[in-house]
C-alpha cells in the first residue's frame, strides 16, 4: 500500500514512493513525522492506518533528535505514558 500524496508536507524530506507502510523502520518514521508535523487530515489517516498500540509503541521508544518538545509532551500525555526523562530529552530536536 502506498502513502497518500497529502502526507508529503509531513514527510517533506522523503520520497513517499519508497515507503512501505508495514516495514518497521518506515512505519516508525511515518508515525513520528506525522505526530510531529501532521495536519488534522494526516493524523486521521495515521490513526486509520496504524493501530493505537503501534502508534503508542513509537511514542514510547522515540528516535533520537526527531521530536518537537510540544509534540512529545502532547502525545505522551494523550497516551498516558510515563517517558523516562533521559528518553524524553534524547528524543528532542536540538534547539537553534
Amino acid at each position: 500500500m502506498s502513502l497518500p500524496k497529502n502526507l508529503q508536507s509531513a514527510l517533506w524530506s522523503y520520497d513517499l514512493k519508497r515507503f512501505n507502510i508495514r516495514n518497521e523502520k518506515d512505519r516508525k518514521i511515518i508515525i513520528e513525522q506525522v505526530l510531529n508535523h501532521g495536519t488534522w487530515e494526516q493524523l486521521k489517516w495515521l490513526f486509520k492506518t496504524y493501530s493505537e498500540k503501534e502508534i503508542k509503541e513509537v511514542v514510547k521508544s522515540p528516535s533520537r533528535g526527531t521530536w518537537q518538545e510540544d509534540a512529545m509532551n502532547y502525545w505522551t500525555r494523550y497516551f498516558g505514558l510515563k517517558t523516562p526523562s533521559k528518553n524524553f530529552f534524547f528524543s528532542l530536536k536540538p534547539q537553534n
